[in-house]
Formats: structure tokens, sequence, C-alpha cells
């Protein structure tokens, strides 16, 4: 059984910095896309940022600010959120993807629990 676990969420300021990990278990993923999602209250999941082996691929809304790695030795994931503005305040979900639409959460067959993020301006 996969299992993704997060961590690193927290409060920080506006313009401040912050490393999100996803743990991985339960099966080899080095060959799947592992990627970030977001979502705020009320609103939509939203893509953050997903990679397989030597390709990585951003949303608009965070391109230039972050910058997301994986280390499959540890099956862990991360994510490296510089510049932060109080709308990237949301719950960050860690997922796996076979492949597909790795833009679109459909894509994704395994996800984490979430780490909340906040941003105070």
């Amino acid at each position: 059984q996969v299992q993704l676990v997060e961590s690193g969420g927290g409060l920080v300021q506006a313009g401040g910095s912050l490393r999100l990990s996803c743990a991985a278990s339960g099966r080899d993923l080095s060959n799947y896309f592992m990627g970030w999602f977001r979502q705020a209250p009320g609103k939509e999941r939203e893509f953050v940022a997903t990679s397989r082996w030597t390709d990585s691929y951003y949303g608009d809304s965070v391109k230039g600010r972050a910058t997301i790695s994986r280390d499959n030795a540890k099956n862990t994931l991360y994510l490296q959120m510089n510049s932060l503005k109080p709308e990237d305040a949301a719950v960050y979900f860690c997922a796996a993807a076979p492949g597909g639409a790795i833009r679109s959460d459909h894509a994704y067959a395994y996800w984490g629990q979430g780490t909340q993020v906040t941003v105070s301006s």
C-alpha cells in the first residue's frame, strides 16, 4: 500500500521561504510523476509542480518561485517555495501519477493527507 506523508508546512511571513517534504513508502515510485497540488478554502485544487526523471513542470502561479526535487534513494519529494505570497496559503498535497495529464489531479493515483501552509502579510 502506497503512503505519501507530507511535512514542512507552517506559518511563514510573506516574502519568506518554505521547504515541503513528502516521504513515500510502499512502492517504488521512481518512474512515477511525483508532484504537488494545493487547495485553498473555497477553491479548486491547483497544480503546483511535478517531476519525473530529469523533467519538471510548474504551475504558472509558482513558476520562478518554486523548485521541485526528489531523492529517489530516500523516496522523498521536496518543494522549495520562495518569495511566498498570501495567495500561496493552502493545504499542499503530495501525489504520484504513472503518467497522463500530469497537470490534472485526475492523473494522480496516490495522495497524501496534506500539509497546511499559512502566509502572513
